[in-house]
């Protein structure tokens, strides 16, 4: 590893540190790697592959994974191209350093709202009739079981719960209960879209479904926008006790650069999300606010939605 390389990883690393996009490991981070060679295009005296190779080194050093690590490096390769310049301080949020359209194309799923508002994600057919009924605007079945008939009967339930409110239903995982009883929408996780074949995911876009998919990083967002999604979930912002994560929390700081990344795309926040902490989530610049516990664990729902909607600014 050159000394050059060293020197712009910590500039990078001392940059953004502060900031709490990462928490910076011991120096062994800067142990040399095994780096691909991209080329000799010089950049301000910097090479192309020396501004990869310090990105990649000062991301892993910030302890994002080595997917999302490769995906940052590629953006800062990139970015350093557009401007001419390295600047450590200016964290990559382009969407055209990332690869990514201004907006999906014609392949792209039906749209959704920009601003989906509170985005309330409920066990239960009644429990996604109850909130619709309280006001909030969009809602998620995510009905868990192994029974195909259970799970038809509950989505079509689900469905009829929310007709004659104006609430958005997503229907979790289950895409093919949800074209069926005609739901709004359909949410998967990566691993649900991981075993769509291209065939499924057709099927869905022509039934005219809204897609929302989740992400946990970069690499998770960038596979996501390639699908050309109605919307993407970025999460889980804070800890969690509803479900294990692969992944750890992303924070605010991070989330508040992959909403300027998508800023093109509806995003939802979600996880361990409360009222005391929807101020600084919002100002991130999502478009909605996914809860769980925050309504169904809540002594009086109604009255939480109520506080929610108050509080939205």
């Amino acid at each position: 590893m050159t000394h050059t390389v060293s020197h712009l990883a910590q500039a990078i690393v001392n940059a953004h540190a502060a900031l709490a996009l990462g928490t910076p490991k011991s120096s062994k981070a800067f142990e040399p790697l095994t780096l691909i060679h991209q080329g000799p295009t010089a950049i301000n005296n910097e090479s192309d592959a020396e501004v990869y190779q310090a990105a990649h080194l000062a991301s892993l050093a910030l302890d994002f994974d080595e997917a999302d690590a490769q995906s940052i490096a590629r953006a800062w390769q990139a970015q350093t191209r557009r401007t001419g310049q390295f600047d450590a301080h200016h964290w990559p949020t382009e969407p055209v350093d990332f690869g990514l359209l201004s907006r999906p194309d014609a392949a792209a799923f039906a749209p959704c709202p920009q601003q989906l508002g509170l985005y309330a994600v409920l066990p239960d057919a009644a429990w996604v009739g109850r909130m619709a009924r309280a006001g909030v605007p969009t809602v998620q079945l995510r009905f868990k079981s192994d029974d195909a008939q259970a799970i038809t009967r509950e989505v079509r339930a689900a469905v009829e719960a929310v007709r004659g409110t104006p609430a958005l239903l997503f229907i979790n995982d289950h895409w093919q209960a949800a074209i069926e009883a005609g739901a709004y929408g359909v949410h998967l996780g990566q691993e649900d879209l991981s075993s769509l074949s291209e065939s499924d995911l057709g099927a869905i876009r022509r039934a005219g479904l809204r897609l929302g998919l989740s992400s946990h990083g970069y690499a998770e967002m960038l596979r996501a926008a390639q699908c050309g999604p109605s919307y993407i979930a970025m999460g889980a912002v804070f800890a969690t006790t509803l479900k294990r994560m692969a992944t750890p929390p992303q924070g605010l700081a991070r989330l508040q650069v992959y909403s300027r990344l998508l800023r093109h795309y509806p995003t939802v926040a979600i996880g361990g999300i409360d009222l005391a902490r929807l101020g600084a989530v919002l100002a991130c610049g999502v478009g909605s606010v996914g809860v769980v516990r925050a309504l169904v664990a809540a002594d009086q729902p109604e009255a939480a939605v109520r506080a929610f909607q108050a509080a939205w600014v």
